[in-house]
């Protein structure tokens, strides 16, 4: 929608008759601002306004107009107001109360939340830099960006686009100077050192518009699929409010599930949103439902489109060209018209919680989402939530189980190898004896192998054997990894990077050494112990160029290659019907952290990987390697035997008062004055403490984060447990308002019940 833009000016007291008022949320992070300002509606936008239209402001004694987002209108104001300059957008009333509840629930601003629910690429306070639909006008590098001489920049603005384009290649200019407030002279300038080029094309900004389709057949459901298919169905075609956990075996076929109940509800003439964890499962699923469905029913949404992508995307939704929504966590915002199904693939997935503000869980908006609409919202794993599962056990949501594998392939062999013992009998490789033989096996019978390891880099640290230095990263309290293939040290943290020392910088010994393993080493060696052999990486270091990570998927699976090594992101939801043998080089890394959460991470991730090995009549074999062979997590992960986890780990749950017995409130302070941060921590822990005594929360005082410093912010934090209710969350807000009233200048304050990360 073009903005209509009128004049802005006082405008005398809305008592007059037929004046209508609405109440704005400003656009803005600052909690002072955090609440509604009256607004005269001007006579020639009455009949365009509502509530949820986005909107351009005058506000306070800032000469450009201020984007807002109207909540309420009512017919007058006790105050004089000021004229609503623009209109932009329009909301529904769904997503402005889906706004409110999330800023009450993840204690941020209604004006953080309705920003997720705006059409990408619109973001922008004034007319000349909202993004075009018509520029023809594309940024592309000239040459590969690892071609690219970096001291030929200039300046920060230069050295910011570089970046930016690395995700965003094939940005138009205006786009350029919307999201970066970047000139066109700096592109220009690139584009005389042949760094940039500017190429005139005709726009079609859809990211499948390029994809071959490959048909995709209806398969006949098993029995157990065919009863969970008809009570999801049932609740679709009742427009009933119902949540379902599908638990399923790896391989069972909850995709086919998936892909019919979507049929079901497209012959409502209703949409479909389909969440998937990784950025590295939606090609897959995107194959599998355009081959069922065709291309132009589908959207695709995640980070690795370009914002011009998304923004198209975004309109094709929007208009219901596209009725079926695939994508990552900030799908679940999508502007569907008549949703009647919502999907949650992978649902026990860490990514589907976010870490920045505001700190949502995409399942909690998801079952309020569909709570709101009355339709089904369907959750699917094979190693289900142990919160979900737990839920289920006691009736709160439908369980749906699937017991077999459903092209009736067997579930994979499982052997353990003992760490300890490779290396009492003198083998230190990262590669133990049986998982070698075993890859010796399958390259002979030209078969592929999986080897999963969840460190990326070279080495995770470096440290002086005299002394015990550590390099670490200036910006952050953590140690530098190492990446071989750049000859760079890296803080995986800010992004830090620096040269590989020789010397140590604290006595000036000579014995630097380089501990600890990732991908890269891992890689290394595997061509070392067996040359010949084709290898693909697939880790956030492989993956910096939009679609790579589709593409490594792509060689592995069509051009036969010997061997994928990878992070989590191979082990997740992936098909790949050579794959006979998968390796875990060091079960033990998720298995030694500092969370609660520690033994099912651990189950989960073993559980997945195990599950990529002899999906189709081809037997799997899986080899886990760790220096706890007795640990339950790894030896129920070798049967895939979730029942008897769980089991095993709510009972320790339940006995140590763990989620979801309990919630975890983690209450972080960060800025650069330590002596701000402890006073503010300080009081916030006094206020809880008297105003949370009538409820069963037990608080603990506040104390340095783990890990103390990241980009340069001195970071500590406050641990609360108990359950947290309506009430409990009133108490927290009003405590965090108190705060910011209070006029705290350099200590920044977040709330997050239940985080991924204790650090």
């Amino acid at each position: 929608m073009k903005i209509k833009k009128i004049n802005a000016k006082e405008c005398p007291k809305s008592s007059e008759r037929n004046t209508m008022i609405a109440e704005i949320i400003i656009d803005s992070k600052a909690k002072k601002l955090n609440r509604k300002f009256d607004y005269k509606i001007p006579k020639n936008l009455e009949d365009l306004v509502d509530v949820g239209s986005r909107v351009l402001v005058p506000f306070g004694n800032f000469k450009t107009l201020e984007q807002g987002y109207i909540i309420k209108i009512k017919p007058s104001s006790e105050f004089e107001v000021k004229e609503i300059a623009g209109l932009e957008e329009n909301l529904s009333e769904d997503q402005i109360e889906l706004a409110r509840w999330m800023a009450r629930k993840y204690f941020c601003n209604v004006s953080e939340c309705i920003k997720l629910m705006i059409t990408p690429g619109t973001r922008a306070k004034s007319k000349e830099k909202r993004i075009s639909e018509k520029s023809i006008n594309f940024v592309y590098f000239k040459k590969a960006y690892e071609e690219i001489d970096l001291s030929q920049l200039r300046g920060e603005k230069q050295k910011k686009l570089i970046e930016f384009l690395k995700q965003n290649e094939g940005i138009t200019i205006p786009e350029i100077e919307n999201l970066l407030e970047v000139s066109r002279a700096t592109v220009n300038s690139l584009v005389k050192k042949d760094i940039l080029k500017i190429v005139n094309q005709k726009i079609d900004r859809n990211p499948l518009i390029n994809k071959k389709v490959q048909d995709n057949q209806k398969l006949r459901l098993n029995e157990e699929q065919q009863q969970a298919y008809e009570k999801v169905k049932q609740a679709i075609d009742q427009n009933k409010w119902e949540e379902f956990l599908l638990y399923g075996i790896t391989g069972s076929g909850k995709t086919e599930v998936y892909l019919q109940l979507i049929e079901a509800t497209l012959q409502k003439n209703k949409s479909a949103i389909v969440l998937v964890p990784e950025i590295s499962l939606t090609p897959q699923m995107l194959d599998r439902f355009m081959g069922r469905f065709g291309k132009e029913k589908i959207a695709v949404l995640h980070s690795k489109l370009s914002i011009g992508e998304r923004h198209d995307e975004w309109e094709r939704i929007k208009t219901g060209r596209a009725k079926i929504v695939i994508g990552a966590r900030s799908a679940i915002f999508a502007p569907c018209t008549d949703l009647g199904l919502i999907i949650i693939d992978e649902e026990h997935d860490s990514s589907y919680k976010s870490e920045a503000s505001p700190k949502y869980s995409a399942k909690e908006v998801a079952y309020q989402i569909a709570k709101q609409k009355n339709i089904p919202l369907l959750l699917g794993s094979a190693t289900p939530d142990l919160t979900t599962f737990y839920k289920a056990e006691n009736k709160e949501c439908t369980l749906l189980k699937l017991t077999k594998r459903a092209n009736h392939s067997n579930l994979p062999q499982v052997e353990i190898v003992d760490l300890k013992y490779e290396l009492a009998t003198g083998n230190k490789s990262m590669i133990s004896q049986l998982l070698y033989e075993e890859i010796e096996k399958n390259k002979k019978e030209k078969k592929q192998t999986i080897l999963f390891l969840n460190r990326r880099g070279y080495s995770t640290f470096i440290m002086c054997r005299d002394c015990g230095y550590t390099l670490k990263c200036p910006n952050c309290n953590i140690s530098l990894t190492y990446h071989r293939s750049q000859n760079l040290l890296k803080c995986h943290y800010c992004g830090h990077t620096e040269k590989p020392v020789k010397i140590c910088p604290a006595c000036q010994s000579t014995k630097i050494r380089y501990f600890g393993t990732g991908t890269q080493k891992l890689e290394q060696e595997i061509q070392k112990l067996f040359p010949g052999m084709s290898t693909i990486r697939m880790d956030i270091d492989t993956i910096t160029k939009k679609n790579s990570h589709e593409e490594i998927l792509r060689k592995f699976k069509e051009e036969n290659m010997d061997i994928l090594i990878g992070t989590q992101m191979v082990v997740k939801g992936h098909h790949f019907p050579k794959v006979t043998l998968v390796g875990v080089i060091a079960a033990d890394g998720s298995l030694n952290q500092d969370d609660y959460r520690a033994n099912e991470r651990t189950f989960q991730i073993l559980t997945q990987v195990a599950g990529r090995a002899g999906r189709e009549n081809l037997p799997g074999k899986v080899i886990i390697q760790t220096y706890n062979p007795n640990s339950f997590p790894i030896e129920y992960a070798k049967t895939q035997n979730y029942d008897k986890f769980y089991q095993t780990e709510i009972a320790l749950r339940k006995q140590l008062k763990y989620p979801p017995f309990c919630d975890i409130i983690l209450i972080g302070f960060s800025g650069e004055i330590e002596k701000e941060i402890i006073e503010v921590s300080n009081y916030m822990f006094k206020i809880l403490k008297q105003n949370l005594q009538k409820f069963d929360i037990n608080l603990f005082r506040p104390m340095p984060a783990p890990i103390d410093k990241i980009q340069n912010k001195i970071r500590w934090r406050m641990i609360a447990k108990g359950m947290v209710t309506q009430e409990v969350t009133i108490v927290l807000n009003k405590c965090l308002q108190n705060l910011y009233e209070k006029n705290i200048k350099h200590t920044k304050i977040s709330i997050d019940i239940n985080p991924n990360n204790m650090m």
